[in-house]
């Protein structure tokens, strides 16, 4: 008798992480350390610092409907792959060739954020949804948390680099482009399609259990909605109206909340330490909130995560180096707020659609969000190019974080039969995949 194979989505989990964990870790938490020490060489203006990551961030939705493509067109795995390639080989071009201000902005900014767009989000995601549907949103926390924890140990290992090679920022990414091979090959030899492209089930459990009534049924959907019929119901937009409202404070964070701490300040290597507290922040965030979406209410667990951003906005507020436990606090809930949301929403749309859909909605989601919140970073640098300060970008966020709440609550799990109007935009990227 053959000996039954255990359940690749386990493994599949484990893959996904590592590939998350070096993809967005590397390329975005340790590229805003690198960025730090590279302002002070390439002079720019806070509002054009700011700007390459709003690029970036654009630049990571623009590509999601390409990425939907990719994974449509070539799988996963492949997809995976380019976007190491172009990561790694953009890498080379900022460690030995970048000096000015524009060689930032596109490097770091398009081509940075196009790659990581090919190599993080959508692929973990749409893993995740084809192998899992009752263990889907705890499975969507631990897989996306990767970064997380990457964003917690890499930015003060990087600055410990660079500052041992004398601030030579170059160096960073450099190491950047030796993860993505590393990367590349994780992708190449462990990646799995589909259960079905092994001979599995969804969440591993026998055709005869699939069947069977279980916790899930009342939160996650087992009708397989097209894209366009997702497109026609109203709780797709408002759940990506309450992305971008999430999205945007995390955002100016990053690109922002070193040079805020240091502004008022708190030496480089406690700020340092305040942005690891900040990406450690979603990996619990990540966790918690996936945990939730496989037990309550979708649109609970958010209003839950979303409403940690008035506690740290308040806190960022008031951050000094009198305060540092305080600017501690106010960067660990950030990172809980949008770890938490994050998992949320993301799970929310497999969820509500189910799977064969899922690569196209994740990457119109992630396009909406992308875009949504890409001012950020220009509009953080704006702030404090006008008032001095972050103040009324922190007020700002507190505000963005009620609107997101707003919405998810009128998120209703949308029935078969429901539609209304499909703006035109979507129907214009909707083609673009098909």
């Amino acid at each position: 008798m053959p000996e039954k194979k255990s359940f690749y989505g386990w493994k599949l989990v484990a893959v996904l992480f590592t590939l998350d964990f070096i993809n967005m870790g590397f390329p975005y938490y340790g590229g805003s350390i690198i960025n730090g020490y590279m302002v002070h060489d390439i002079k720019m203006s806070s509002s054009t610092y700011g700007w390459g990551f709003t690029i970036l961030n654009l630049f990571v939705g623009i590509a999601a409907v390409l990425v939907a493509l990719a994974i449509v067109k070539w799988g996963i795995r492949k997809t995976f792959m380019l976007g190491s390639l172009i990561i790694g080989l953009n890498a080379l071009f900022l460690g030995f060739v970048a000096s000015k201000p524009i060689h930032y902005l596109i490097g770091f900014g398009v081509v940075n954020g196009t790659g990581m767009s090919f190599a993080t989000l959508v692929p973990c995601a749409t893993g995740v949804t084809r192998w899992f549907r009752r263990y889907r949103g705890a499975m969507m926390g631990l897989t996306l948390s990767a970064s997380g924890i990457s964003g917690f140990f890499l930015p003060p290992l990087l600055d410990k680099l660079i500052r041992e090679g004398g601030g030579n920022w170059h160096v960073g990414w450099r190491i950047v482009a030796g993860a993505m091979v590393l990367s590349g090959l994780i992708a190449f030899l462990f990646v799995r399609e589909s259960p079905e492209s092994m001979g599995q089930t969804v969440d591993g459990l026998p055709e005869s259990e699939q069947a069977q009534p279980s916790r899930s049924d009342a939160l996650a959907t087992k009708h397989e909605w097209t894209a366009g019929q997702a497109y026609g119901t109203a709780a797709y937009w408002l759940v990506a109206i309450a992305g971008i409202a999430a999205t945007f404070p995390y955002f100016l964070f990053i690109a922002h909340w070193v040079k805020n701490l240091r502004g008022v300040g708190i030496a480089p290597l406690q700020a340092a330490f305040g942005m690891s507290l900040l990406t450690i922040g979603t990996l619990g965030g990540r966790w918690l909130g996936g945990f939730l979406m496989d037990y309550l209410n979708a649109r609970l667990v958010f209003v839950l995560g979303a409403s940690l951003y008035f506690i740290s906005s308040y806190l960022a507020i008031t951050s000094s180096v009198t305060t540092l436990d305080l600017a501690y606090v106010a960067s660990a809930l950030q990172g809980i707020a949008y770890g938490w949301t994050y998992s949320g929403t993301n799970t929310m749309i497999g969820h509500y659609y189910g799977r064969s859909a899922y690569p196209k909605l994740s990457g119109m989601y992630i396009l909406l969000t992308s875009c949504g919140a890409s001012p950020a970073g220009w509009v953080g640098g704006k702030i404090f190019d006008v008032y001095g300060s972050y103040v009324k970008a922190f007020e700002l966020d507190a505000v963005l974080a009620a609107i997101g709440i707003i919405a998810i609550l009128f998120a209703v799990m949308p029935t078969p039969g429901e539609t209304v109007a499909i703006p035109a935009a979507a129907k214009t990227a909707e083609a673009a995949v098909s």
